[in-house]
């Protein structure tokens, strides 16, 4: 099915003409009312592992959210299901169609490849990768800044991490020939820069440097942002920080006490008395983790058969992430702001497939190869017809040729692939048709995402996988996020505040909701969010 989508071509063009910019503020700035919005995302948490979680812990952190709020039972995230478009889409109001940003690593016609420099009659066609490739050190927590004392002294980081991305690996602007940033990537402005222009604080802590894109367009968004890089070398000496469950809730850690330092009224790293935030928030992995890996400290990871009980891994995550919600609580509490402070707990994404019985891992470096091969054994002297691809649970491919015969035959060939996968235990486990379940490629796919063919950014062919298939070439895991299964998309979403009566609303809402609902609750226009005027995204209903 179809995400309800409209078309922003002409009004992107349209607002491309006002202002975004916000104005530096002082840390001693004060804002309408004193409120506050501290918005946390759990990422792979479903909607169903919160109700569970809070019924077998009534007196956990959780509950005490559902409690003191409106839980929204039936909320998704934009399509496909990743971390970038799914944080983006929180804070934005926009789906892809006006934001721009598909995926973390993705590929866009227009621009020039990282590292040209002499740009006239250069080639356009460059891989967008938001990813941890960006740091200047991708094996160090710091990203490369060169703090001594790691891990204990990563709160050191800086809080404008734009210093840490090499700008050799950026795709390059033809019009300007300069690297493009990843806060100009982003084709609309943020919360962050409404806040700023208000005169707002404003903080985030996440997981990669490249979460910069947070500024917005004007670059100024985000005053204090804190990003430790995830996918460093861990505390063990072998894998990075999601390899290891117990490395996660770590890593984690850092940004929890972030978060802490922020509540008390000082920067990330406790160095500066700034006062307390009036947007900030953070994320979580230790769920994710939980979620995706077979087995973590000898103990299997994921969910018990049948999909609805967490196994000890997934339990132990769940129960650290409500151990430090309780500690926001606790310290909003502390510091007398807890009848000013709205709560927001949602999910960039879920994860699938939650029933073990159900994944079938699926090798997509060969059904890309093979793809390849038959494009150049039917074309002469053509290269690979794959420019970019991004396969977790979903597959997305942006082609070297873009002709209607290209897409239609990367459409037919991959759904004609039957082959051998594996099963949660290794096990051979037939699969068909690649794993796909419906294929949009070419002008289909462009409609599927609500622009126009030809857009330079949208994936010249996406693949809904069937249930259960994940795109791995090994057995290192069981889950994964991206598609539009109702595990990728069905999220929690909980506006928890001083007023709140412990409501529930069952129509369905997509999480780009939050965006205009935080600056409502600021006491701020949605309205001025492009992609709340783009494509007409609401308030939550009942927040008035």
């Amino acid at each position: 099915m179809s995400p309800h989508r409209i078309r922003a071509t002409a009004a992107l063009a349209a607002l491309a003409l006002l202002p975004t910019a916000a104005p530096a503020a002082s840390a001693a700035d004060g804002h309408p009312g004193g409120r506050h919005v501290l918005l946390i995302s759990v990422d792979g948490l479903h909607q169903a592992d919160l109700a569970a979680y809070a019924a077998r812990h009534p007196g956990s952190a959780m509950a005490g959210l559902l409690g003191r709020g409106t839980a929204y039972s039936d909320a998704r995230t934009p399509v496909p299901s990743d971390s970038f478009p799914g944080l983006i889409g929180q804070l934005t109001g926009g789906d892809p169609a006006a934001t721009g940003i598909y995926y973390d690593a993705t590929y866009n016609h227009g621009l020039l490849p990282a590292g040209t420099t002499s740009c006239a009659g250069a080639k356009p066609g460059a891989q967008v990768d938001l990813t941890e490739d960006l740091d200047r050190d991708q094996s160090r927590l710091d990203a490369g800044q060169g703090l001594t004392g790691l891990p204990g002294s990563v709160l050191g980081m800086t809080g404008a991490p734009q210093t840490l991305l090499n700008q050799a690996l950026l795709p390059v602007d033809p019009r300007t020939c300069r690297p493009v940033q990843p806060h100009e990537y982003l084709k609309v402005n943020t919360v962050f820069e409404v806040a700023r222009q208000a005169g707002l604080r404003t903080a985030w802590s996440d997981k990669h440097p490249a979460y910069e894109i947070l500024d917005g367009p004007s670059g100024t968004g985000v005053q204090d942002l804190f990003t430790p890089e995830i996918n460093s070398t861990g505390p063990a000496g072998t894998g990075d920080w999601t390899t290891d469950n117990a490395a996660t809730r770590q890593y984690d850690g850092y940004k929890a006490q972030a978060v802490l330092n922020e509540i008390d009224g000082y920067d990330h790293g406790r160095t500066r008395q700034v006062g307390t935030p009036a947007v900030f928030g953070l994320n979580f992995q230790s769920v994710s983790t939980a979620q995706k890996l077979p087995m973590s400290g000898g103990e299997p990871g994921g969910y018990l058969p049948g999909g609805q009980v967490p196994g000890p891994v997934l339990g132990a995550a769940l129960d650290f992430v409500d151990g430090r919600i309780g500690a926001f609580v606790a310290e909003l509490r502390r510091q007398h702001l807890d009848r000013t402070t709205t709560i927001i707990l949602s999910a960039k994404h879920g994860q699938s497939p939650t029933d073990p019985a159900a994944l079938t891992r699926v090798d997509d470096g060969k059904l890309l190869d093979g793809l390849n091969a038959a494009w150049k054994a039917g074309h002469p002297g053509a290269g690979d017809l794959v420019a970019q691809a991004v396969d977790d649970d979903a597959m997305l491919l942006w082609l070297a040729d873009r002709s209607p015969a290209a897409t239609e035959f990367a459409k037919r060939y991959l759904l004609a692939q039957d082959g051998t996968g594996t099963d949660r235990t290794g096990a051979a486990k037939a699969f068909t048709g690649a794993g796909l379940q419906k294929v949009y490629s070419g002008a289909d796919a462009a409609r599927y995402f609500g622009v126009r063919p030809g857009d330079d950014r949208v994936p010249d062919l996406f693949g809904v996988t069937q249930y259960g298939v994940v795109y791995t070439g090994g057995t290192k895991k069981i889950a994964e996020h991206g598609g539009v299964a109702p595990d990728d998309r069905a999220v929690p979403l909980v506006v928890s505040g001083p007023h709140g009566r412990g409501d529930t609303v069952t129509t369905p809402v997509t999480t780009t909701r939050i965006a205009p609902t935080i600056l409502r609750l600021l006491g701020l226009p949605p309205e001025a969010l492009q992609a709340v005027r783009l494509e007409g995204t609401r308030v939550l209903p009942g927040i008035g």
